[in-house]
């Protein structure tokens, strides 16, 4: 393969044709981003969408570090002498890294090895002589090559059997048939460390298990690796183990390669010595290759499962711009409140102390009350932390004695990264005179109006709506988040005039040093009238405009169309568009009805084609529109407060807070989340979690099972009631503790005996 050649083959990979990859290679190497590219060079690519860029973009990368690699490999052979046709064939041939690696292997320079020292001190020649005469004795043919290094004939045929052996492990074609057989055929077997049943309780599912290589789930290779790391399991790949020794496939194998089939006494000894090789050396290296080849991709599904989770919590509905109260719970510290206006400014912050030490419940109620009455609350934000049901209960009983029908709505929210964001240098300079817990509070009510606008400011990792997601590669999960972060802020869009600076920095084309220039500009200057002022900010050129301008939004700005998600480069165009309607361009925003009555082809020209016509004619009816769902909540159930509460049967409200391999993980409302088996999710069969529900998603669930001392859960989404216990604890694995979210309301509580005197306090 050759770089021109690339194009070809991740075409097939993502279901394009080469030009299309070719022609987005092209923007990609010319600075674009993938938002751009998706929703602005449709013509050029010929429609790729936004995963199947990613896909290209990643597969680009690891194709052209190949093809380096290629290059380095050839190179180094050819430098030493040793380049042969067919060698040349087999590294243009190989596809992967790993062919590759094995191809260099026998020219890799290397230390010096017992099959070095054996041949210096000419045990090749008794290697050579065995090989040549089958017939002949290999110990009578040892005693011609003895040595002081090689003293006996034990010792010599020792060292010719290295040599064997090491040239058996540097043979690429043999090496590939192996891996390909322990694939197929081989067994993972996990057992525990003796002594450590007690320490290792969570691994117990792993204690004494097998099951086929080919077939190991993400979730479960990872929970085993997991085992292994921390001392509590061996693992293990277990290959022809019921073959008697030296009659094994892969030790067949071996011997094939070097012709011993014969009966002769030389035969026999490189038959051993091609099993020996097998069992000490090859396996071994093999073995460490596939447990990594698994690993990777495990890792690699699990990054998947955390992009797409990541992805589903950005894109949550958001509440809007309604003034909303955050509460941070907690109890020897107490409840830190915070009150934000509709655009998230701060207005109000207190601290109650409802619990132990203090249980000044009906103080804490006044405080709350008062400030919902003065700054006319809508929203209650709840983080999903200790004390949360203690704290949601406090609101609940409050909102029952509250006058009037109007009451603001509570709702508890996941409060993952609030304290790595409370903590960072990012807070501090947003909120330099609020105390650390405090601004926790700030982000739990800001994640409720908007939860992409604040969950930008925290790291993704820190989310956690992940399976597994401290035991992956870290550069390649941040990598992947980062370009869900991207994707997810640019498919909203982003008030120009309102948008934090990191909120900017994800807009394609941005990044964060251009974020804080338009900041400082905005600060300095005003609002942005037109999209157009953005080329007078610092350092923002043409180039970093022609990325950015279409995902900036200008609302009551001078020019209409800057509300929109048309870019700017295509403004005549849908001047054009609105012209032929008749109306004024206010007007058909307004009312869109004039537009359906428009043929998008009769707008084609040289420049702009079909999809973008479209696109503009779409984007004209629903100006500025948010792909994001509606703002709906989950009720709990009253009385349901712990898991104790819990009973089969039940049937209960929920919200997914996270979506895995092997099932999805459900609040409701009793500090520790149910699991939905895969198998419990539907009525017919699911192959994939995420194609049914996904985080954020409110669900009806039943209870199956309940195992209070291992804080399990187990529901069904199922008509039938679901199956049974032990049919759901059957793929259970240890796994890291879900993280709670998105967002969840709970059921209004009933009153108390301080109503009078609260009524008497509130006011609006």
């Amino acid at each position: 393969m050759s770089l021109a050649q690339i194009p070809r083959l991740i075409a097939t990979e993502i279901g394009a044709n080469p030009a299309q990859v070719t022609a987005a290679v092209d923007l990609l190497d010319g600075g674009a981003t993938v938002p751009f590219i998706a929703r602005y060079r449709k013509e050029v690519t010929g429609g790729l969408d936004d995963t199947q860029l990613r896909k290209l973009e990643e597969r680009l990368s690891y194709l052209r570090e190949l093809e380096a690699r290629r290059g380095t490999i050839s190179a180094s052979i050819t430098e030493q002498g040793k380049m042969t046709d067919a060698l040349a064939r087999s590294i243009a041939g190989a596809v992967t890294k790993a062919e590759l690696e094995d191809i260099y292997l026998p020219f890799k320079p290397k230390r010096r090895t017992k099959a070095m020292i054996a041949r210096e001190a000419g045990l090749q020649g008794l290697y050579d002589a065995i090989l040549a005469d089958r017939a002949a004795d290999p110990v009578a043919l040892a005693g011609g090559h003895l040595s002081e290094a090689f003293p006996d004939t034990k010792t010599a045929l020792e060292g010719a059997r290295d040599i064997l052996a090491e040239g058996l492990a540097e043979n690429a074609a043999l090496l590939g048939r192996l891996r390909d057989h322990m694939r197929k055929v081989g067994k993972l077997a996990a057992k525990v460390v003796t002594g450590k049943e007690a320490a290792g309780a969570k691994f117990s599912d792993y204690f004494a298990h097998t099951e086929d290589f080919s077939r190991v789930p993400s979730h479960r290779a990872l929970a085993m690796f997991r085992g292994r790391n921390e001392e509590f399991l061996t693992l293990d790949l277990e290959i022809d183990a019921e073959s008697p020794r030296g009659e094994s496939p892969s030790e067949r194998a071996c011997a094939a390669a070097i012709g011993s089939a014969g009966q002769g006494a030389g035969d026999r000894w490189l038959r051993e010595a091609a099993a020996w090789a097998w069992r000490v050396k090859i396996r071994t290296s093999l073995t460490l290759d596939l447990m990594a080849e698994l690993r990777e991709g495990a890792e690699a599904e699990a990054i998947r499962v955390f992009a797409r989770n990541l992805k589903d919590l950005l894109l949550a509905a958001p509440a809007g711009g309604k003034a909303t109260m955050g509460l941070d719970p907690g109890i020897r510290t107490g409840v830190k409140v915070a009150v934000v206006d509709g655009t998230g400014k701060v207005v109000a912050t207190d601290t109650v102390y409802p619990f132990q030490p203090k249980n000044d419940l009906k103080g804490a109620q006044v405080a709350i009350a008062r400030l919902i009455g003065v700054h006319g609350v809508r929203l209650i934000s709840i983080g999903n932390g200790t004390a949360s049901r203690e704290t949601e209960k406090l609101v609940a009983d409050l909102l029952a004695l509250l006058p009037g029908p109007d009451k603001p709505v509570k709702v508890v929210v996941s409060e993952a990264g609030a304290s790595v964001y409370s903590a960072s240098e990012l807070a501090a300079r947003e909120f330099p005179d609020l105390d650390v817990s405090i601004r926790g509070a700030v982000s739990i009510a800001r994640r409720l109006q908007d939860p992409l606008a604040e969950l930008v400011k925290i790291e993704p990792k820190a989310i956690g709506v992940g399976q597994y997601q401290h035991d992956v590669d870290q550069h390649r999960l941040g990598k992947s988040l980062e370009a869900v972060v991207e994707d997810a802020v640019n498919a909203v869009g982003v008030d120009l005039n309102t948008a934090s600076a990191p909120l900017l920095a994800r807009v394609s084309g941005v990044g964060p040093g251009l974020a804080e220039a338009i900041v400082a500009h905005r600060d300095q200057n005003g609002p942005f009238g037109t999209r157009r002022e953005l080329l007078k900010v610092a350092r923002l050129g043409p180039k970093a405009f022609e990325q950015a301008a279409g995902f900036l939004r200008i609302s009551g700005g001078k020019e209409p169309l800057d509300a929109s998600s048309v870019h700017p480069e295509a403004y005549d165009l849908a001047r054009k568009i609105v012209a032929a309607c008749g109306r004024d361009l206010r007007a058909v925003m307004v009312d869109p009805s004039a537009l359906r009555r428009v043929e998008p082809r009769d707008f084609v020209d040289d420049r702009f084609g079909l999809p973008t016509v479209k696109d503009i004619l779409a984007e004209l009816e629903k100006p500025g529109r948010d792909p994001r769902p509606s703002f709906k909540t989950a009720t709990f159930t009253d009385g349901v407060e712990d898991i104790k509460d819990l009973r089969p049967g039940m049937v209960l409200e929920g919200t997914v807070t996270n979506v895995a391999a092997f099932g999805a993980f459900v609040d409701v409302g009793v500090h520790q989340d149910g699991l939905v088996h895969v198998s419990q999710l539907s009525d017919s069969f699911v192959k994939d979690p995420h194609a049914v529900v996904k985080a954020g998603d409110v669900v009806k669930v039943r209870v199956v099972e309940v195992d209070v001392v291992r804080k399990r859960i187990g529901l069904t989404m199922k008509s039938d009631g679901g199956a049974s216990a032990k049919d759901q604890a059957r793929e259970r694995e240890p796994v890291a503790k879900p993280v709670k979210g998105p967002m969840q309301a709970g059921a209004q509580g009933g009153g108390n005996a301080f109503a009078d005197a609260l009524k008497g306090k509130f006011g609006r």
